[in-house]
């Protein structure tokens, strides 16, 4: 747990075998308007549900969960998350939204492979991420969540209802699993992925100004190079094709 700067809070996922996505926290403390960046892996409800509450937050406060997108790492606590918080709203990109509230899985698990294997070493059982959806991002949309300016982008690339959150005031970014830290990116070979949108995505981020990163996964960069995603797009090009 961790305080990135005001109003923003980093907890930080717990990787097993597979790993576990990290989690924000947006919104000025006395706006009673807050909002929960993405859920993590099953089985880390409680852990994420304790982690906000040390940080001094009452869960009637946590109003929406925004998913930066739907894969099982950043989704599978999602169901113990919205039974702690009941009366916090779910937004998710339209192009994964959809999916969701029709119980179709593939853009959770990614491959058929992946499923089998989650089915029989966790037991979960089909259908388990079949959520209701209050509202569909379309990426464009500017949101003042908890007193703090939200720029929603949809990053298409790693999968195709990834979004990414921008405050331009203090260069903040969270760009899910679109790009990292150390110049690493997310997985371009799943279900709704594309090399050539993935390329594209981190073209557009690095127009930005960002001065800290808080990715889904590996560290966060709270003094991110200028040009570092930009950097990022030229190495990882040639791959992207």
């Amino acid at each position: 747990m961790k305080k990135v700067t005001e109003g923003v809070w980093f907890i930080q996922g717990q990787d097993e075998f597979i790993p576990d996505a990290h989690a924000y926290v947006i919104g000025k403390p006395d706006s009673e308007d807050l909002s929960l960046v993405d859920a993590g892996l099953m089985g880390k409800g409680p852990y994420k549900i304790d982690a906000v509450q040390r940080l001094g937050i009452d869960l009637t406060h946590i109003k929406r969960v925004i998913m930066t997108h739907t894969h099982l790492d950043h989704i599978g606590c999602l169901a113990d998350i919205l039974k702690a918080i009941p009366g916090a709203e779910l937004w998710v990109h339209g192009d994964e939204a959809g999916m969701l509230e029709e119980g179709d899985e593939r853009a959770v698990y990614g491959m058929d492979m992946f499923q089998s294997l989650c089915h029989a070493q966790y037991g979960i059982e089909p259908g388990a991420f079949k959520f209701n959806v209050d509202r569909q991002l379309e990426g464009g949309e500017v949101l003042d969540l908890g007193g703090i300016e939200w720029q929603v982008i949809h990053i298409p690339g790693h999968s195709q209802g990834s979004i990414g959150l921008y405050n331009q005031d203090n260069r903040i970014l969270i760009p899910g699993d679109v790009v990292y830290a150390d110049y690493a990116i997310g997985r371009f070979d799943l279900f709704g992925a594309s090399g050539p949108k993935h390329k594209e995505s981190l073209v557009a981020l690095g127009e930005l100004e960002v001065s800290i990163l808080l990715p889904g996964h590996n560290r966060i960069m709270e003094s991110v190079p200028p040009g570092y995603i930009t950097e990022t797009a030229e190495q990882w090009g040639p791959y992207l094709t």
